[in-house]
């Protein structure tokens, strides 16, 4: 079955820039973005949220192997989400919070995106990059940080016409 995948960290806010966020880390992020509310008016200081990611889309590796790429930049800056999370989110409101963090995986199964130029299924390797577990040390982090596990699967298989 022709799949893709990815995996990324985010760390989101309304009250904290991803400008801020690369500041206090000292990681530069692959992807940011900011969200606005649809009908409301946007003024660039004050968007509705900003997203700071550590993104790991490398074709041929199992999902636990993307995290670990992922995951290998950040540990060495563990201490310091933890004091960015405590920051943004000891005095906010728990409706609301300051700052979240999450480790998102997302799959696409069924995907002709995994198809060359010419239309032919791209060779793969023989290992199944299917499955995949989170080890004691993944755990450990999205524990310390307060990171939230999203795992989003997209069956991509076309709709069959109707008889």
């Amino acid at each position: 079955m022709p799949f893709r995948q990815y995996v990324y960290f985010a760390l989101s806010s309304r009250r904290i820039t991803a400008q801020e966020i690369t500041d206090a880390l000292g990681i530069e992020p692959d992807e940011t973005q900011v969200h606005n509310r649809r009908g409301l008016p946007v003024d660039p200081a004050r968007p509705f949220s900003q997203s700071w990611k550590v993104v790991c889309r490398e074709p041929g590796l199992c999902v636990d192997e993307q995290i670990a790429h992922v995951l290998g930049r950040l540990r060495p800056r563990t201490d310091r989400i933890v004091e960015l999370m405590k920051q943004y989110n000891s005095a906010g409101d728990e409706e609301e919070p300051g700052l979240e963090a999450w480790l998102e995986v997302v799959r696409y199964f069924n995907d002709d995106e995994q198809q060359d130029e010419a239309g032919t299924p791209k060779e793969r390797d023989d290992r199944n990059l299917s499955g995949w577990a989170l080890d004691r040390e993944t755990i450990a982090f999205l524990a310390a940080t307060g990171t939230m596990l999203d795992v989003d699967e997209y069956d991509m298989t076309p709709s069959q016409p109707s008889a």
